[in-house]
């Protein structure tokens, strides 16, 4: 939507080298206010994604050589929507200033009138080296650091690099964009002197679970290329510093570097987990089998439970989608945190407790392990018989909590707050295929799972050959069920939990 005094304006946003995590506040700020978003091919799908769905997306990048847009028709675009009142994003992999084209743009943007903010990114020069293990800087080694390009403007009739000023042995040197022209590159360095021993890198995908370093000499680094089978984007690093790699590397030793994991719970409790798997050098593959919405009961029983809030000792919550749908009901009717005064809450869990926490409200009660059959032990040991209980729950759950609660002369209503449904993704199938672990977060998403992959035998065929992970007993009961074979189950049950059971399982010795 157009902005609301109906000047446009530019945002030349750097995405950063990849890693969603390295990604600036600014920069996020920018995106989810975008109108319309000018996309790069280094620009994360994360980062991407992080517009709004309103936004009109236009990508604008290069792959295997093709550009999808002139630079010349680029310019005019963001000049054309922006002087349609929009706000534009231009989203540059790295930074836009370095090697980015960013000073054109920004050039031509003020030749036209039109307003511009620089957001700068982190540059690949300094992230893919520190993800790989290699300091661009050491007083040990060199005391400066010189970043070069390696593909100069292609009109140029002769290359205007000092390259006997870049021939230095107490410098570390960073090529961008190198890998067309890397055999020249080294062949100018030897002809001015640099030793052919000098410590040399390769770094592919740099800060992405996809990163692939090649560690040589100047002697040998292209053979080592060309045997490694690497290609662009990579950067080129020259120097002693590539002898720590050994010591320092970091990103690349982790269990769950370079897999990609299928995340199937919801979307909008999706963010977190993926960051998780991203700063562990996992690929999170997104794809949500359920999702949360209004139950099919009519309103007025929630409506009910809400008004009598007082004649209850306990609030009960089996999960975060619960408490978000109690807090969103009591917003509606225009009350807050203090209708829960007189009660005593408890939480399935810490994910549970967390979500009232952010409510103000604090848990006084998380049993041990987080499943139905524990609360309701719990529920026992501190209440006494007719005592009113309230849960909030989904429409379809497990029915052990409140039976068991009854049983004992407990007084139990039960309040429908959502409904979980299947999702559909028509990619579902080929996300599937490209992931080594598929990762379950509740007895749903497995159901979904089956749901998107046509049925029952048609999901066993999909997870064959791949790590199943499910976050506690219930979820992994429901994948056995459907025939899976679960290779974790977390001991505890949350999604921290999951992640450190997946890394215990990859770290173990193959018997």
């Amino acid at each position: 939507m157009p902005t609301s005094n109906g000047e446009g304006k530019v945002y030349l946003v750097g995405a950063g080298p990849g890693d969603p995590g390295l990604l600036t506040l600014r920069a996020a700020h920018a995106l989810r206010t975008a109108d319309v978003l000018l996309y790069d091919a280094l620009a994360s799908d994360p980062a991407v994604a992080l517009a709004a769905p309103a936004c009109e997306r236009i990508f604008v990048g290069k792959r295997g050589g093709n550009h999808a847009m002139p630079q010349a028709e680029i310019e005019a675009l963001m000049v054309r929507k922006a002087r349609e009142g929009n706000r534009v994003v231009r989203l540059k992999g790295g930074d836009p200033f370095v090697f980015g084209r960013g000073g054109e743009e920004a050039q031509a943007l003020h030749a036209a009138g039109v307003p511009f903010e620089i957001v700068p990114g982190i540059t690949s020069a300094i992230a893919a080296p520190a993800y790989a293990g290699i300091p661009v800087t050491h007083r040990d080694y060199n005391t400066a650091f010189t970043v070069v390009t390696g593909h100069e403007d292609p009109s140029k009739p002769e290359s205007t690099l000092d390259w006997s000023g870049l021939a230095d042995s107490h410098q570390t040197l960073v090529f961008l964009m190198a890998m067309a022209n890397l055999t020249q590159i080294v062949a100018r360095l030897r002809e001015r002197g640099l030793p052919g021993e000098r410590p040399a890198a390769v770094i592919a995908d740099g800060t992405r679970p996809s990163q692939q370093t090649v560690v040589a000499t100047l002697d040998t680094i292209v053979d080592a290329v060309e045997r490694a089978g690497i290609g662009a984007p990579a950067i080129v690093v020259i120097g002693d510093v590539v002898r720590v790699r050994e010591q320092l590397r970091w990103f690349d030793t982790s269990p769950l570097f370079g897999k990609r994991v299928l995340v199937t719970r919801p979307a909008h409790q999706s963010e977190e987990f993926a960051a998780a798997l991203w700063a562990l050098g996992a690929q999170p593959v997104l794809a949500p089998t359920i999702e949360i919405g209004p139950p099919d009961e009519h309103p007025d029983a929630a409506a009910y439970a809400l008004d009598h809030l007082g004649e209850y000792d306990w609030l009960v919550f089996t999960s975060r989608n619960g408490v978000d749908a109690l807090f969103s009901a009591l917003r509606e009717r225009g009350r807050d945190t203090r209708a829960l005064a007189p009660l005593r809450v408890a939480a399935i869990g810490p994910m549970t407790a967390a979500a009232l926490q952010r409510y103000g409200v604090a848990a006084d009660l998380v049993p041990a392990r987080y499943v139905a059959e524990d609360v309701a032990t719990a529920l026992l040991a501190v209440t006494k018989e007719r005592e009113r209980i309230l849960i909030f729950r989904a429409q379809v759950a497990r029915e052990e909590l409140p039976l068991l609660l009854a049983k004992r002369a407990r007084t139990v209503d039960v309040v429908h707050a959502y409904k979980t449904s299947f999702t559909y993704d028509p990619a579902f199938a080929e996300k599937v295929a490209g992931c080594d672990v598929l990762t379950f977060t509740s007895a749903s998403t497995v159901n979904g799972f089956a749901h998107n992959c046509g049925g029952a035998p048609a999901a066993l065929q999909a997870a064959r050959g791949k790590i199943v992970a499910c976050i506690g007993p219930i979820a992994a009961r429901s994948a056995r069920e459907l025939g899976l074979c679960v290779d974790v189950v977390a001991a505890e049950y949350t999604a921290d939990g999951l992640l450190a059971a997946l890394q215990g399982h990859l770290s173990s010795p193959t018997p």
